[in-house]
């Protein structure tokens, strides 16, 4: 449990418990191998409440440069930039965002939540939001609301575009239930359009945090936390 919680390693965590600053319901414990439920009962180091979590939950306004990864040889990942209180829970980003997209990004070590989320079966909606080079029409719309077909010959599922601003340089927002390779830029130059700017705003409902800025991080409230678990036990077919 110490070692779960950033207390140490294995072997650091036996040291602390050697030195009899390890207290459960106010009673020092030396043994390592000592069973504990955190829930019943109360662990200190130091006289301060050690607060047993199993999961964390995380928003992120991920800028752009990161990858979507646990890790990677060459570039900086999302998880690279976590402050260590959270590298020990080891959570991994739900889904990915392209290197050159920002916007909302979970991160978790909850398995199940993130399966349930990523799911083809249970359409989770995505919206983004983007700017495009070309003018977006309702010709678009309908196209996208049909599933276009992209480079490799897949179509899409139905898809709704909002258009903002239709112009030379055009604004919308769009929403997917699918996280195909580059999807949204691949759907644009579909239609012969090219999309110069992306930002993910939502995921199954939750907005990203506008006092986020790009690179900052916080965890989910309880509600925040809820209604992603509501969403995702809800499937769309």
């Amino acid at each position: 449990m110490l070692a779960n919680m950033g207390y140490g390693t294995r072997k650091e965590v036996k040291k602390l418990l050697k030195s009899g600053i390890v207290r459960v319901d106010a009673q020092p414990i030396k043994d390592a191998k000592t069973h504990v439920d955190p829930e019943t009962q109360e662990v200190t180091v130091y006289g301060e409440v050690v607060e047993y979590r199993e999961y964390i939950y995380l928003m992120m306004n991920k800028p752009q440069g990161l990858i979507s990864a646990t890790e990677d040889a060459h570039d900086t990942t999302v998880i690279d930039i976590l402050e260590p209180e959270d590298h020990v829970f080891e959570p991994f980003p739900v889904g990915r965002l392209d290197k050159d997209t920002e916007g909302l990004l979970l991160i978790t070590n909850d398995g199940k939540l993130t399966h349930q989320l990523l799911s083809p079966k249970k359409g989770i909606g995505k919206r983004y939001f983007a700017t495009i080079e070309g003018e977006v029409t309702e010709a678009d719309q309908k196209a996208f609301r049909r599933g276009v077909v992209l480079d490799d010959g897949y179509q899409t599922k139905p898809a709704e575009l909002e258009i903002i601003h239709s112009g030379p340089t055009s604004e919308i927002e769009l929403v997917i239930t699918e996280g195909k390779f580059h999807q949204v830029k691949r759907m644009f130059e579909s239609v012969d359009k090219q999309v110069t700017y992306l930002k993910r705003i939502s995921m199954a409902g939750l907005e990203l945090d506008e006092d986020l800025e790009p690179g900052e991080y916080r965890e989910l409230n309880d509600d925040e936390i809820e209604l992603l678990h509501q969403n995702s036990s809800q499937s769309k077919e």
